[in-house]
């Protein structure tokens, strides 16, 4: 046990102690708080392209009223021909023009703009927003209907949900169920492949470079498997702790840059997608039983994943070829497990979804995307058996794979072979 410690330290104080580590472990919080910087500054700013659009309304569509929308100014030149006018409206400093033709209430058409150079999506969109409901307006005056009396029908109402079951009830949280989930379950994947692959070039490096062949002479193979897995995922757990600190003290920073984001912020919630009302949504989750069950999943999937890379680069020396080769049979559940997240988390009881959350292979993605959503329990349960048991399985498979492949030199090793390793006497 105590040779397995040292392996584990060597492993831990190599990496954390190398520059690289320093700088993406400080780097990554950095460059996410700049992007999330930048799209609240652009969110609070709004956008700055001022556009002017002269409007030929030959149908009198609009009455000659204000259509003017954020950062878009409507200009009405009835007396001009269109024709004539599209070649010049440039100079008379417009960004489009806009023509509107007599036309059939019932059925409209003929609509053109006129401009040097694409639309913008935004300017397209707002254009056609501003026909649409003015013909609408059209048509019910023509029924005799009222358009104030229509739009005071309208209703934009939000259900406030309650789950849990007598005096066990809180408030509900689809929305931060939704995003912590779909984060959860990336950053496992990511974890998964970024720390499964560093497993596995640290063995390739020691068997190239000869170094196992004398560590073996002091430690059992499974100890040096073991050491290597554990110190690494020490590693990625210092990360993690790293980032969640930085990332909270530079969050608590964005209001002192931004003063004018809880305004912004507080329309936008609002609305079903805003900001604050996902933050705000995210008061009302399991923290406690979330953040268990990530370390829960995520030690546990980068074990099973982890031992599985090591017996890869135990059986390959200096083709990178063949490690590509040999790790695509792992990687493709691991993607397989991304592709089920994007479903668990829309439907987090469907078919698919319990079935991912379930399968060892799957399950410390999947259920991340599902467990905000408060699955039963004998479902969270039978999960984290079945992965222990998934683990327990793949390390001692692939400790017997690594007893033979590390010490194996100038032939390629199939995975015929390999399992022929994994389950002799």
């Amino acid at each position: 046990m105590n040779k397995t410690l040292l392996i584990i330290r060597r492993e831990y104080q190599t990496r954390v102690a190398k520059k690289s580590f320093l700088l993406m472990t400080i780097l990554i919080p950095l460059i996410i708080f700049g992007f999330y910087a930048g799209i609240i500054a652009m969110a609070v700013k709004g956008s700055d392209e001022s556009q002017k659009v002269a409007v030929i309304d030959k149908a009198n569509l609009f009455g000659g009223k204000n259509i003017d929308v954020k950062s878009i100014k409507f200009s009405f030149v009835n007396q001009e021909d269109p024709e004539v006018y599209k070649d010049s409206y440039k100079k008379d400093g417009y960004t489009a023009l806009l023509y509107i033709p007599a036309f059939d209430i019932s059925k409209p058409a003929g609509f053109k703009a006129y401009s040097e150079s694409e639309l913008s999506l935004f300017t397209k969109s707002s254009i056609e927003k501003a026909i649409n409901n003015a013909i609408e307006n059209k048509r019910m005056v023509a029924e005799n209907i009222d358009p104030a009396i229509v739009k005071s029908i309208k209703a934009d109402v939000s259900v406030e949900a309650e789950i849990g079951k007598g005096k066990d009830r809180r408030k509900g949280a689809t929305q931060g169920a939704f995003v912590i989930g779909y984060v959860a379950g990336i950053l496992i994947y990511i974890c998964m492949l970024i720390y499964g692959m560093m497993v596995m070039r640290g063995v390739m490096e020691e068997k190239i470079n000869r170094i196992s062949e004398v560590i073996i002479s002091s430690v059992k193979p499974f100890q040096l498997l073991l050491g290597k897995i554990v110190g690494i995922a020490a590693v990625g757990l210092t990360q993690f702790v790293i980032w969640i600190v930085l990332m909270g003290g530079l969050s608590l920073l964005l209001p002192m840059i931004f003063p004018a984001m809880n305004t912004s912020a507080g329309g936008a919630a609002q609305g079903a997608g805003g900001v604050a009302g996902i933050m705000s949504g995210l008061s009302g989750l399991p923290v406690a039983r979330i953040v268990l069950c990530f370390l829960f999943y995520f030690i546990g999937g980068y074990f099973m994943y982890a031992s599985l890379f090591a017996a890869v680069g135990s059986v390959v020396s200096e083709d990178q070829q063949e490690a590509q080769q040999l790790t695509f049979p792992i990687t493709m559940p691991i993607i397989l497990s991304f592709v089920i997240l994007t479903r668990a988390v829309a439907e987090p009881n469907s078919a698919l979804a319990i079935f991912g959350s379930l399968f060892p292979l799957t399950s410390p993605i999947v259920m991340m995307g599902r467990i905000a959503y408060d699955p039963p329990l004998w479902q969270v349960a039978l999960s984290m058996i079945l992965l222990v048991a998934g683990f327990l399985g793949t390390t001692w498979m692939a400790g017997k794979i690594y007893r033979t492949g590390i010490l194996l030199y100038g032939k390629k090793a199939s995975w015929k072979e390999m399992a022929k390793w994994a389950f002799k006497a």
